[in-house]
Order: structure tokens, then sequence, then C-alpha cells
């Protein structure tokens, strides 16, 4: 690869600028990305389980949205559990591609799953909560 004076790659699509990228540090640092979004929403859930616990029993959807989050959450761990292991993995290992793409591959199925549950944790917890409970008239 050419180098400009400033020592940086000026062959931007060429196949030797990419010979120079660590595939194992990139898929660490995705991984470590992905780790802190999950515990983001974890603790994000967390805390609409405890407004829904407040609430109690009377509210419409209380058993619903509680069952919902609880799923979320246990989904969460394995995706947390998940994203520990392919961290400690080298990606550069040949003999660990295959099982890391299988645990990547798996750990993207149960995000999407934790993605479209808390879309119905969103729909069916916006009654009573936050903003929209000063907004709303009150329920007879």
């Amino acid at each position: 690869a050419e180098r400009s004076q400033e020592g940086w790659d000026t062959n931007w699509g060429s196949s030797s600028s990419t010979s120079n990228l660590n595939m194992n540090l990139y898929a660490t640092k995705k991984t470590a990305a992905e780790g802190m979004l999950d515990i983001a929403l974890f603790l994000a859930n967390i805390t609409h389980m405890k407004t829904v616990i407040e609430q109690g029993a009377g509210y419409r959807y209380y058993a619903a949205v509680l069952t919902l989050i609880s799923f979320s959450l246990a989904l969460q761990i394995v995706a947390g559990i998940l994203i520990i292991i392919i961290a400690r993995r080298d990606l550069n290992e040949e003999a660990n591609q295959k099982r890391l793409d299988s645990l990547n591959n798996t750990t993207t199925i149960i995000i999407f799953l934790i993605f479209v549950t808390n879309i119905f944790i969103s729909v069916f917890g916006m009654e009573r909560t936050g903003l929209f409970a000063r907004m709303s008239p009150p329920r007879r």
C-alpha cells in the first residue's frame, strides 16, 4: 500500500490495505460495544419492571408486561453470556472460526428476539407510565 507523508494508507479500495486490518481486534471491539448496549437495555428493562410492579396488579397489562420484561431479561442474560464467550475466543485461529460464526449468528438471532420483545413491551407499557400518565385524562 502506498503511504502519504503522514503515514496513512492512500489505497482505500485495495486488498493490501485490508490485510493490515486485525480481524480479531475488530471483532473484539464490536463484541464489547454490543455488550455495553446489552447492559444499557438490561438496566432500562429492570427500571421498567420496577415501575410496572410499583403500579400494581390494577394495571391493565400487568401480567403481559411483566412476562415480556422477564423474557427479555432472560434473553439478555443469554446474549450477554454468548457475547463474553465470543469475546474470549481468538478469531484469527482457524479452528475457532466456524464455532465463532455459529455463536455470532445465534447471538444475532437472540438480539433480534430481544428487539421484537421490547417493541411489545413499549406498546403495552405506554398506558400509565411517565409522560403519558400526565397527558391523558384519568381512567374511570
